[in-house]
Order: C-alpha cells, then structure tokens, then sequence
C-alpha cells in the first residue's frame, strides 16, 4: 500500500473550452467531414461521420487547472453484436445514446438519474455498464463511485465502490472501465475520508461480477495524486494499468499492485497539479495492446532533464524532477510485456513553442497504431498549463518501433472521449461539432450543443 504524501491535493475540477466556431468549421466541419488542413492527397486516412441529434443539451466544457479549457468526456462502446453505445452528460443524469453499427441512432436514450461523470462505458448486447459517481453521505459531502448497469433499458443493479466503511469518496473520477467478457475492472480517483488516507488522493482499482458483485483483487489505494489513469482488461489475472503519479513524479506501470516504489517508471514527469501529461483521461489514458503481448501508450510529455529523489521527503519515495521543455510534447512508450518496464520514450515532436495535448492512440490493423494530438501554437504557459491558438488535430500513423507511417492529417474536430474498435477494426469515437478554442481561460457555464457527430475510420 502506497502511503500518503504530506500535503493535501488542490481539488481537482473539470476543465473545459469555449467553442469558436472558426473558418475550418465553416469550411464544413458542421456538415460531417473532416477536412485535411494540409493537403488531403498526401494521406490514406479517410474519417467519414455522422450526425446524432441529442434530446437534451450537452455541455460539453469545465474549467481545469488554472481555468485552462476542457472537454466533459464522452464514451463510445461497441457490443459483442457489433452496435453502438455513446454515453455523454447532461443537466438530468448521464445519457447513454444507443447507435447501429454505421453509427446512426438505434432508439431513445436511456438517462441514468442522478449521474454525475462519465468514467467508463462498457457496451453489451442486452445494455451497458457504466461508471460514473453518484449521491453518498459522508464527512465531505462529496458523491460515491459506482458501476451502474442496465438491461433492456432498465437498471439491473448499482455497486457502490467508495463509502463510509472504506473510509473514502470520490468527488472526481477520471476514470477507466473495463471488462474480459467475466468482470469488470474499474479504476478511479479517490479522496480519503477517515482513516490513515484521510484529506488525501489516490486512486482505486476495484473489480465487479456480472451480477455487481465485488469481488477480491485490486487495491485501495494505490497511485498518489493520480493525474490520469489507463486500464487493459487482461483474459485472466490482473488487469494492467497505469498510472501518472505526483508523489513520485511520472508515469508508472501498476500491474496488479498497488504502484508500489518498484512499480515499472514509462517515464519520469513534474507531476504537480496540472503540469503532468495526463492531467485528465482525455489528455492520456490509451494503452494498446499487441497480438505478441506489447503493449503501446502516448502521452503529453515535458520529458525529464534531471530527475532526483527529495532530499526532504524522509519517506525516501518522493522525487523531484525539473522538466526539460516548457510546453508538452508528443511522446509514445512500449512495453515488452506486462511485467516488464518499457524502453526509453520515443518523443515525435520537438516544437518547443507549441503546447501538444489532448493525446490518444489506438490500434490501427494488424501492425500499426493511430496516433492522435492536437497542437496549440504560441503557447503561453503559467504554473503547467498553457493557452494558444488551436491549429488542428493531428492524426497520424506508426508502427510498433515508434516510426510514422502516415503522412499527417490535419482536421479541424477533437476526439472528445474514448475511441472504439470494432470486429474489422473500424475507429470509432463521439465527438461535439465545434472548432477548439484554448485561447483564454474558461469563465462562466459552459457552452452547449444539441447534437454529436459520431466518427469513422477504417483500416
């Protein structure tokens, strides 16, 4: 079990970005394509969508960090039966819209009451399971995680994953569900609230039966401070997971353990508040597995240009890093397998005066993997987060080694949440219909939209 670190974490809320709907988007970003910003004829990638009505408004930005601009997550599942579920918030709940398979709607939204965050979606034939956080009592009047399911739209059970008997809550999730086809793994930030924990962060992984039962594994508290959270759902055993950690400064491999001090470093990182390359789970969050057993993960990274333990952390566990770029770069790690610690990071992008977030990566075929960002140029940061001006989403192809093997493809849309992967490996992912704006910070309520496109890319 990891122990706490000496000083209480800011309380982390949900950032966000005010729509500019700029020239890219009047150049047809509202109509459903996504436009190549620099010269379609020199990619292979082709993105096609389609527009969802939503029967409620979706605001889709919160402030972060130092008021920086996020995107409320969206979730996109796909059933063994190859449909579709996309789940997204709302004033009255969190609404889980059902799709066919080409991505149009299926039937009416199911709306889980009283919702508060989408932390993870799984898809199933006869439903979904969903985690998110819900209304508790206890000492900080802060909501509860819990895995809600629903079968023929309606609620089957709901499994509490935080309480008054574990001493903890969780006024946030930035979370990751995930399932073998046997039990669920969930995997969420927690605020201690009692007990040796108590005032602190960390996070949680819990595992659930069909039936919403818990069950044995996983741990209590594991990584520091968690700024953002990835979880692999393995056929058997533990799932993997990472992690990005404060208190030790990096992001970490925490294979069925609580993170401990020899958990495997990806990579060294500044982790303080808003200064590490996952920040949310729509920053990182992506690991991809290999048919040999590899594993792949890209992240938002500063890079590391010393990295030391703290003399003045009589735990010996506390480490300080300086960071070697002001702004983040685009970086992507492998692992040789499941218990081993990766290769040195390979870095795809140099350009110190532009801040890259928002990175996602996800199988591509057999052999390659698609590599996402968006790029901010003129980046002005302050305390580890930075504003800009949005200059497109970057879509890009590599290979296991690291190498592009793509030209780049510039849209004007974000990758608002999770991407899925259908049987034929077709992309798909939900995103709200507006150009990015990160040029001041986010003041006041969010914007909405009424509408998502839901977009395709096939190998």
């Amino acid at each position: 079990m990891t122990s706490v670190r000496r000083t209480t974490r800011h309380r982390r809320v949900r950032a966000a970005r005010k729509p500019a709907i700029g020239a890219l988007a009047a150049a047809g970003l509202l109509a459903g394509a996504w436009y190549a910003t620099a010269g379609a004829a020199t990619t292979s990638l082709t993105i096609t969508t389609t527009k969802v009505s939503l029967p409620a408004k979706y605001p889709y930005l919160s402030a972060g960090y130092n008021g920086t601009r996020e995107w409320n997550r969206t979730a996109t599942a796909v059933a063994p039966n190859g449909t579709l579920r996309v789940a997204w918030p709302a004033s009255d709940g969190i609404h889980v819209t059902p799709l066919s398979a080409a991505g149009s709607r299926s039937g009416a939204d199911t709306v889980v009451k009283g919702a508060k965050e989408v932390g993870g979606l799984v898809a199933h034939n006869d439903g979904f399971a969903l985690l998110t956080r819900v209304a508790d009592t206890n000492k900080w009047h802060e909501t509860a995680a819990a895995i809600v399911r629903y079968k023929g739209g309606a609620k089957s059970w709901t499994t509490k994953l935080t309480g008054t008997a574990s001493h903890d809550t969780a006024p946030l999730l930035d979370g990751r569900l995930t399932w073998n086809g046997s039990k669920y793994g969930a995997y969420f930030v927690v605020h201690g609230a009692g007990g040796f924990a108590d005032g602190h962060y960390g996070d949680k992984l819990s595992y659930v039966s069909p039936k919403g039962s818990e069950l044995s594994g996983g741990w209590s508290w594991g990584c520091s401070h968690n700024e953002g959270i990835a979880l692999h759902a393995e056929t058997s055993g533990a799932f993997t997971s990472l992690c990005f950690d404060d208190w030790r400064s990096g992001l970490f491999v925490s294979t069925g353990i609580g993170a401990p001090d020899v958990a495997p470093v990806v990579q060294r990182e500044q982790c303080w508040a808003g200064y590490c390359g996952g920040t949310f789970p729509g920053r990182t969050g992506d690991l991809v597995k290999s048919a040999t057993g590899r594993y792949a993960t890209a992240f938002a990274s500063r890079g590391a240009a010393s990295a030391k333990k703290n003399p003045d952390d009589s735990s010996g566990r506390g480490w300080t890093v300086t960071p070697k770029t002001s702004t983040h770069q685009v970086a992507i790690a492998f692992l040789k397998n499941r218990d081993s610690g990766p290769g040195k990071a390979v870095y795809l992008s140099s350009t110190k005066g532009t801040e890259h977030v928002n990175v996602h990566l996800a199988p591509y075929g057999e052999d390659r993997l698609l590599l996402s960002w968006e790029s901010l140029k003129s980046a002005k940061c302050a305390a580890g987060t930075c504003t800009g001006t949005f200059t497109g989403t970057h879509l890009r192809l590599v290979d296991w080694s690291g190498k592009f093997r793509s030209a780049d493809k510039v849209v004007s849309a974000r990758i608002t949440g999770d991407v899925a992967v259908l049987k034929d490996g077709t992309l798909t992912w939900a995103y709200a219909p507006v150009t990015p704006s990160y040029s001041t910070r986010l003041t006041g309520a969010s914007p909405t939209t009424t509408s998502l496109r839901i977009a395709r890319l096939t190998p």
